[in-house]
């Protein structure tokens, strides 16, 4: 369960640390990204799983575990559920990077995790979510792959 909680990384948005390349301004679609993720997070603490689900493309795929990736809808509801009865609290300690070409979207985020197992013990969990978004009909934005495992390549003895 070590990782259980790892994927909520990509909930994260923490407006003043967001990040494009060094010194350069947001571009509308940047900021529409953000807002789709700012908008699951809201959802996921507010435990409005409907909010959450509809963040997502009806077949995205999320890791909660490093390669265990899901893409069942009612699994993936069934596994928020179990992850927001926890009351994680993240912090973002070098802010978010979007980058967007076309309709595709990719957001970055190093991340760290404190929340609360059923039996009452602290869980601290650290990492890197890569989430990738594409543009919807309607202009808004929806996951499509959501990793908070990113960096797990680079954590491993080589």
């Amino acid at each position: 369960m070590k990782h259980a909680f790892a994927w909520l990384m990509a909930l994260a948005v923490t407006i003043p640390n967001i990040s494009t390349a060094e010194g350069q301004k947001m571009t509308q679609d940047q900021q529409d990204v953000l807002s789709a993720i700012e908008t699951m997070t809201a959802g996921f603490q507010a435990g409005d799983l409907a909010e959450v689900m509809q963040s997502y493309e009806p077949a995205a795929t999320v890791v909660f575990e490093p390669e265990a990736p899901v893409s069942d809808a009612a699994q993936l509801e069934q596994m928020f559920a179990g992850m927001a009865a926890m009351g994680p609290e993240f912090t973002y300690p070098a802010g978010h990077e979007v980058i967007v070409s076309g309709d595709i979207a990719v957001h970055i985020a190093p991340w760290t995790m404190t929340a609360q197992s059923p039996d009452g013990q602290t869980v601290e969990q650290s990492g890197l979510s890569v989430a990738v978004l594409r543009k919807q009909p309607d202009g808004g934005w929806k996951m499509v792959i959501d990793n908070p495992h990113g960096g797990r390549l680079l954590e491993q003895d080589h």
